[in-house]
């Protein structure tokens, strides 16, 4: 008798179907669980959305958290498209001898892309949702780690290498840190608080102009401060370089 397990795509067509099905569960689910967060979707919620039938779901992913894990897996590739490239960049810079202005200019391309991500996601409030609920800690942790891993530890520790270099101070310094993600998160508050925002401003929508706004606002506070933690770090730095320029008085 033989008992090995059939391929689940037998076929390139077949392959196809499953990979565009799996999508969609994908999909389905994201926009589930940011609805209703993660004890709150049913599986039988995520396959109705999705159109298929529910042991559709155990075939491609086990169990709900396995697709939680796939969910949260295809935003981070996503994501990582975007925030790939300045912090391999950053990373670079920071593996070589950069003046101030390309550290500056390598920390604003990180920021940039958040940017982009966050006001992405402001058209796509169950996205939104879907990260505000994992930050909160109402959610598999398993995600947090893959979220973490592969997306968060890297962008993070780049940023903060990058104020480290610029201010002077070590990269892992607590002060350092709290600087780096505060720099960032003056762009967090505009992407969670989405209604407070609209409201305060008057506005109806967070269109492609009012988000430019925020960005360019942003954008100018963040270099503002870098350079003036540039400069303080110089202004430490000049007593004791012009110490050792001046050579010692020998005695007569």
């Amino acid at each position: 008798m033989n008992t090995a397990k059939r391929p689940r795509h037998s076929t390139e067509s077949g392959y196809a179907r499953g990979e565009e099905t799996r999508h969609r569960i994908i999909e389905a689910a994201a926009d589930l669980f940011g609805e209703h967060g993660f004890d709150g979707a049913s599986t039988r919620d995520i396959a109705t959305r999705a159109g298929v039938n529910a042991p559709a779901l155990q075939y491609y992913f086990e169990n709900k958290e396995g697709v939680y894990r796939a969910c949260i897996e295809a935003m981070v590739d996503e994501a990582w498209q975007r925030f790939g490239p300045p912090v391999t960049h950053a990373q670079r810079v920071l593996a070589g001898d950069a003046d101030t202005a390309t550290l500056i200019d390598a920390f604003m391309s990180i920021q940039e892309a958040l940017a982009d991500g966050a006001f992405a996601k402001v058209n796509k409030p169950n996205r939104r949702l879907f990260f505000a609920r994992e930050q909160a800690g109402y959610e598999p942790e398993s995600a947090s780690q893959i979220i973490n891993s592969r997306l968060r530890d890297p962008l993070n520790l780049a940023s903060a290498a990058l104020v480290g270099k610029i201010s002077g101070q070590p990269g892992n310094d607590p002060v350092t840190v709290i600087r780096a993600f505060s720099l960032h998160g003056q762009l967090l508050v505009f992407h969670i608080a989405h209604r407070t925002t609209l409201t305060l401003l008057g506005w109806e929508s967070m269109n492609a102009k009012n988000a430019e706004l925020i960005k360019s606002t942003v954008r100018a506070q963040t270099r503002l401060l870098l350079e003036r933690w540039a400069a303080e770090r110089d202004a430490l730095l000049a007593p004791a370089k012009k110490t050792r320029r001046v050579a010692p008085v020998k005695k007569s």
